[in-house]
């Protein structure tokens, strides 16, 4: 079957079936690389257009591949980065089957995309950035581990493979990036057996592929929780790499301290290190994240000044949710006939994003508000940094309600309270709960501002 032929057929259709400017951004640079089994292998350029071919055209181009091969496929987006090429099979030895299958499988899964260069860097992430390039600049010498943490979308991810990448580039270390689930999955793999009955070869890939490497890049670790073997191959994994001065670097959406569901002697390990946050960006770095989508994503369209503002002012957990905008309004614009992308037309096109980010702020606020009216004191005070009882004990019991009411994660709370640490947020939100079980006149207080709120 010539895949090339058939997706040469399958764009030709496509072309028609929407506008061009969809087209030369979303198809133009696709390839067709595999049919096989009930499923269809796409090539796409970069990560964003896994997620949109997969939200907005799927049916598009299943449609128009049953079209073209009376056959309906399941459809897979892959990047370049991630495509194995297999060999010929051949009649062989299974522990030699398995060995060469092993070796196609040894690559660094590095995302050669995420670079310091290409790293937007403002006062929410300088410190964790800096301590990223200090690692790559140093790998097992400086912070080792490093445990990078803070909630989705921040750049977390973007970090560690910007590590991976300055290393590989600028030494001769074995770099290996997986995600907790990899490893899980690698380790249940463990259980096999081959043909002659024996696990051996999967137990010598699996030391082969996680010791036998100079830098060790795990990401989301909080998913290790409750796999309790798997835990404890990791602990052993991490004590072989740390005393052979090996790097490790980790990553999590939240602090050591919080990974209830991990083993005490692994977080113990986690902060032997560095351990630093990433908080959701300020104004100024939404802006310059912005305008660096833009410019790199070689939009035609001009977007004025007031519409990035108006992104910025309203959007600002999360950086790909940013980033995701400004492809939302040029898809939107596109849609509405070309329309002039004007504030007006902004608002329209992102009021289910803007309103699901305002809302989240708004719930904040609001608690803020209620209970500095209870106090009498201003709004200005529960959100700065003075330490008179008068004004840090009514802002441990708003920080405390945030977690309870709304389940605000701990680095957006103390985003919202001045810029506080994590831990300063975990200790008022404790100590407020253990007041409250022996204190009936605080317990009255919390009852009577939960009134207010509702």
């Amino acid at each position: 079957m010539d895949v090339d032929k058939i997706w040469k057929q399958a764009l030709e259709i496509i072309k028609k079936e929407i506008t061009s400017l969809s087209y030369d951004t979303w198809f133009k640079d696709t390839k067709l690389k595999a049919i096989r089994q009930g499923k269809a292998t796409i090539l796409v350029p970069m990560m964003v257009h896994q997620k949109h071919l997969y939200d907005n055209y799927e049916t598009l181009i299943i449609t128009t591949l049953k079209n073209i091969t009376n056959d309906t496929y399941e459809l897979t987006y892959l990047l370049e980065d991630e495509v194995i090429e297999e060999k010929p099979t051949e009649n062989k030895d299974p522990t030699v089957e398995i060995k060469e299958t092993i070796t196609l499988e040894e690559k660094n899964n590095i995302n050669k995309n995420y670079t310091f260069d290409n790293f937007i860097v403002g006062n929410s992430n300088k410190f964790a950035h800096a301590a990223a390039l200090s690692v790559a600049e140093n790998p097992g010498k400086m912070y080792n581990p490093l445990f990078i943490y803070g909630n989705s979308g921040l750049g977390k991810t973007h970090l560690m493979h910007a590590i991976g990448n300055y290393i590989i580039e600028n030494t001769d270390k074995k770099v290996l990036y997986v995600t907790s689930d990899q490893f899980i999955q690698d380790f249940i793999s463990l259980n096999k057996k081959d043909t002659s009955g024996s696990n051996l070869n999967y137990i010598d890939y699996f030391k082969n592929k996680y010791r036998n490497v100079d830098v060790l890049i795990i990401d989301d670790i909080q998913f290790l929780g409750g796999a309790t073997q798997t835990q404890q191959e990791f602990f052993h994994t991490f004590n072989t790499l740390y005393s052979d001065s090996k790097q490790i670097i980790i990553s999590s959406d939240r602090s050591p301290d919080d990974l209830r569901l991990l083993e005490e002697r692994l977080r113990t390990r986690f902060c032997w290190g560095l351990t630093v946050d990433i908080f959701p960006p300020d104004f100024s770095l939404r802006i310059a994240i912005l305008k660096k989508k833009i410019s790199a994503g070689n939009i035609e369209k001009e977007i004025p000044d007031d519409v990035i503002e108006y992104i910025a002012s309203n959007m600002a957990s999360d950086v790909r949710q940013l980033e995701g905008s400004i492809t939302r309004l040029i898809a939107y614009s596109t849609i509405m006939g070309g329309s002039e992308i004007t504030l007006d037309l902004a608002i329209e096109a992102l009021t289910d994003y803007i309103n699901k980010g305002v809302s989240e702020k708004d719930d904040v606020r609001k608690i803020q508000k209620t209970v500095a009216e209870y106090f009498q004191i201003s709004l200005e005070d529960i959100r700065s940094k003075k330490r008179s009882s008068a004004i840090s004990f009514p802002r441990q019991i708003a920080m405390y309600l945030c977690r309870k009411l709304i389940n605000e994660s701990y680095p957006k709370i103390g985003t919202e309270f001045g810029g506080k640490d994590h831990s300063t947020i975990m200790y008022s939100c404790e100590k407020i709960e253990k007041e409250i079980k022996n204190n009936k006149n605080l317990q009255k207080i919390i009852e009577k501002i939960e009134a207010d709120l509702k």
